[in-house]
C-alpha cells in the first residue's frame, strides 16, 4: 500500500462524509481509514451540518471495498446491520512504513506500545500529534463537528510522513515526519 487517508467522526452528516470520499479519489489513496463514530451524533454533539445518517450509509456502502474501520463509542450493532462492511472491531493493526500502526477510535486505553509504534486515534475532534516514550499519537481531527476552534481534516500517510489536511480544500497544514520529528 503506498498511500493510506485517515478520518474520524464524520457523525451522519453525508455534506462532510461526500467531501472526504471526493478527497480520497482526488488523493489516489488505496485505503481510507475510518476511525470511529460514522452514522451517530451522540448526545454530546450538536446535529452536524448535513446530517442524514441514510445517505452517509448510501456514501460508505458505495466504496466499502476501499474502507478499514474501527469501532467508535458513537457506534453501534445497530449501525452493523445497515453497513456492508465492518466497524465493530475495536482496534486495528498495521504494518505501515516499518512501523506497527494501531487505529483505535480513542476512548478506551492503548495497548502497551513500542518505542516505534504509531497510534492514529479520533474521538477528541481535534487534530494534532503528540510524541510519547512509547511512540507517536496522532489525530486527524473530525470530518463534521471540529472541536476547539479546529478545522475540518483528515490525514494522509506516505511511508513515515503523515500530512494533516483541510477537508474543504485539500491544503496540507501541517506534516510530520515520524523520521524527523523535531523538524515539524
Amino acid at each position: 500500500m503506498d498511500k493510506l487517508m485517515i478520518a474520524s467522526d464524520l457523525h451522519g452528516s453525508a455534506r462532510y462524509s461526500e467531501l472526504l470520499l471526493q478527497r480520497f479519489r482526488q488523493e489516489g489513496a488505496e485505503r481510507l481509514l475510518l476511525l470511529g463514530d460514522l452514522l451517530y451524533h451522540g448526545p454530546r454533539n450538536d446535529l452536524p451540518e448535513g446530517y442524514a445518517p441514510k445517505q452517509v450509509i448510501e456514501l460508505l456502502n458505495g466504496c466499502r471495498e476501499h474502507l478499514l474501520c474501527v469501532r467508535g463509542n458513537c457506534d453501534g450493532e445497530v449501525d452493523q446491520m445497515v453497513l456492508d462492511f465492518p466497524i465493530l472491531a475495536e482496534y486495528a493493526v498495521l504494518s505501515w512504513g516499518g512501523r506497527t500502526l494501531y487505529a483505535v477510535h480513542g476512548h478506551r486505553p492503548l495497548p502497551p506500545l513500542l518505542p516505534r509504534d504509531v497510534v492514529v486515534q479520533g474521538h477528541t475532534h481535534i487534530p494534532g500529534w503528540q510524541r510519547r516514550e512509547e511512540g507517536f499519537t496522532l489525530n486527524p481531527g473530525s470530518v463534521s463537528l471540529p472541536k476547539n476552534g479546529s478545522r475540518r481534516s483528515y490525514l494522509t500517510a506516505e511511508g513515515t510522513v503523515f500530512s494533516w489536511k483541510d477537508l474543504v480544500t485539500g491544503e496540507t497544514w501541517q506534516t510530520l515526519d515520524l523520521e524527523h520529528p523535531e523538524d515539524c
